[in-house]
């Protein structure tokens, strides 16, 4: 999908963010560029630990600190930086502007809060409303995101509702105040298949409606065939290849990306064993020198033990961080 240049939404620049520690600087997002434009899915994929969330919660500014600290780097949103921006103006974008789901809605919902307290809030707290007519939005909100009688289960607490339902409640929350831009970090990885499908649609009409652009977080290589327009693959707090969801299923280039699609079974093929990547993750205090993904790597040569790589254009819209990039 091509977009024009004036359709940007968010664009991060070379961002860093480490944390301090007692054992030595954690890397956890080191030199993140990408762009998103308005009414695009951009999928953010990798292992856990590899920096996914961190970069959301960067855009955000909600890095706890102490330890972690946003050491460098430019978040422009409507092409004003984001991190030039006080922690009164940030925080009419969060929730307004730049709206979150997160991971489990359990943990994000309060217990002894009911739906209506929480869901109102927020409308509240950024729309010049009365509480009649918050009262009104919030319903229409939960039928919105198909929640079975909402006019009296808005009245529920939060452990009146199933996972899945849980996870509307989280989504209509974070759609109460028409946001450009939606950041879904892994939102549906403590559901089931079947239910992990209904809110994937939900959130892709929802987002086709509104012509929304989503961050949408994950490590489900198969979440993100099912809703992203582009893909960003991340390991060790680097972006390591870039490109549309298509090329990236049917042209990988770098060798992380290929061995992540070799460990999950494929419909289409027949294959005796899923591959396996080996070694571990690395420790970000002290990652590995050159291509950080070089101990763990088939291809890797002496160059890629002592050189970091560049990022390889290999078409106007794939990018790929390696040095034999369009040649393995």
């Amino acid at each position: 999908m091509t977009y024009a240049e004036d359709s940007v939404i968010l664009d991060v620049e070379n961002l860093k963010t480490q944390f301090f520690t007692e054992d030595g600087v954690v890397k956890a997002v080191d030199n993140v560029s990408f762009k998103l434009h308005r009414g695009e899915v951009l999928g953010l994929v990798g292992e856990s630990g590899c920096g996914k969330t961190i970069t959301s919660l960067s855009i955000l500014k909600l890095v706890p600190s102490p330890p972690g600290r946003i050491v460098d780097g430019k978040i422009f949103f409507n092409d004003e930086n984001l991190l030039e921006f006080s922690e009164e103006k940030m925080r009419k974008i969060r929730g307004n502007e730049i709206a979150m789901i997160f991971q489990d809605p359990m943990t994000s919902l309060n217990p002894v809060f009911t739906i209506k307290n929480q869901l109102l809030e927020n409308i509240k707290l950024h729309q010049d409303v009365t509480d009649d007519e918050a009262l009104e939005k919030g319903i229409e909100l939960m039928q919105m995101v198909g929640i079975p009688e909402a006019k009296r289960r808005i009245n529920d607490y939060p452990h009146l509702f199933s996972g899945g339902m849980r996870q509307r409640v989280m989504i209509a929350m974070a759609l109460s105040c028409n946001p450009q831009m939606l950041i879904a970090d892994e939102p549906t990885t403590a559901l089931d298949v079947t239910i992990q499908a209904q809110v994937l649609d939900l959130i892709k009409d929802l987002q086709e409606d509104l012509n929304m652009a989503v961050l949408y977080i994950t490590h489900n290589l198969g979440v993100i065939a099912e809703i992203a327009d582009a893909v960003a693959v991340m390991y060790a707090g680097n972006i390591v290849e870039y490109t549309d969801v298509h090329t990236i299923y049917e042209k990988p280039d770098h060798p992380y990306t290929r061995a992540l699609l070799s460990s999950i079974p494929r419909m289409d093929k027949k294959i005796s064993r899923l591959g396996v990547i080996r070694g571990t993750v690395p420790n970000l205090i002290n990652p590995p020198s050159g291509c950080r993904f070089h101990p763990r790597c088939p291809y890797a040569t002496e160059k890629c033990s002592t050189q970091v790589p560049p990022y390889v254009k290999i078409d106007p819209s794939h990018f790929s961080l390696c040095h034999y990039a369009a040649t393995l």
